[in-house]
């Protein structure tokens, strides 16, 4: 069980990445990104999500930076996680797109295919797959991968991704691609795991946080570590930074955990991996 704020998952490929991490959607450039990474860092956090198409990774990279000075820690202390967008996939484009990622983070990890374009991900993969043979990333994943894809590209490629980062809330709780990927070995990470605010006042969610003495946030995001999946609340305020990561301390009832399962409409605030079209 997921214990403490640095508590790891192990993926299949026997690489530990944190149960729980600051995401950095819609957060441009600037001082408030740069702060909101090292604040992260500082309190405890030790992995941080971006993706090229955020347009924020020199931000990213230069807040872990000086998070890192201020906090004492090494790089190989935290755990960094990029995607790569869909206009660069592709064999050599994603090469490229990697380097690129590279040195405006300043740093290599987890890199994941950011969106399943059709026609496009197997040849985006098989660069992930040649980036994770020689040594240059610690592991590579998909992001909004339905099962139909997953199958496809495993049928397709030699290397199973050990992520699968999707759209994940008490609104949308994906059980069967969730047991396909733990059947799989393919870890499952949470993207808008507070539906972007909109779960924050639902009243069975406010119930169940009274009970406990916490927040709804911190409810939704203890029912996704009681899930077994990796979740990245994203925010840019340090007391919501602080209130986010405090969750180790309660443990949801297994009544609890359906009556917030029960609340699925398999609903989305984000795309459809189905049909997309960017």
């Amino acid at each position: 069980m997921t214990t403490h704020l640095q508590a790891k998952a192990t993926l299949h490929n026997g690489v530990k990445m944190p149960w729980f991490g600051i995401g950095v959607f819609k957060v441009e450039e600037g001082a408030e990104l740069v702060n909101a990474v090292k604040t992260a860092l500082v309190h405890g956090y030790r992995s941080v999500d971006t993706a090229a198409i955020y347009g924020n990774e020199e931000g990213v990279g230069e807040g872990i930076r000086q998070g890192l000075q201020e906090a004492g820690l090494k790089r190989e202390d935290i755990f960094v996680t990029s995607k790569v967008w869909n206009a660069d996939l592709g064999y050599e484009e994603t090469l490229k797109a990697f380097d690129m990622s590279l040195e405006k983070l300043g740093l290599d990890y987890l890199y994941l295919i950011h969106w399943p374009v059709e026609g496009k991900y197997i040849d985006a993969w098989r660069a992930l797959e040649t980036l994770y043979r020689n040594g240059r990333i610690k592991a590579i994943g998909v992001s909004n991968f339905q099962i139909h894809h997953l199958k496809h590209l495993m049928k397709e490629t030699d290397i199973k991704p050990m992520i699968n980062q999707v759209e994940y809330h008490p609104r949308l709780t994906q059980k069967e691609l969730q047991a396909f990927c733990a059947e799989q070995g393919i870890q499952l990470e949470a993207w808008s795991p507070l539906m972007q605010g909109q779960l924050l006042d639902h009243p069975v969610l406010q119930e169940i946080a009274q009970k406990y003495g916490k927040s709804a946030a911190q409810v939704i995001l203890r029912w996704d570590l009681q899930n077994g999946v990796i979740t990245i609340p994203k925010s840019t305020k340090k007391h919501r930074i602080e209130e986010n990561a405090n969750v180790f301390d309660f443990e949801l009832s297994a009544e609890d955990m359906k009556r917030i399962d029960d609340l699925n409409e398999n609903l989305r605030v984000g795309p459809d991996p189905d049909n997309f079209d960017f």
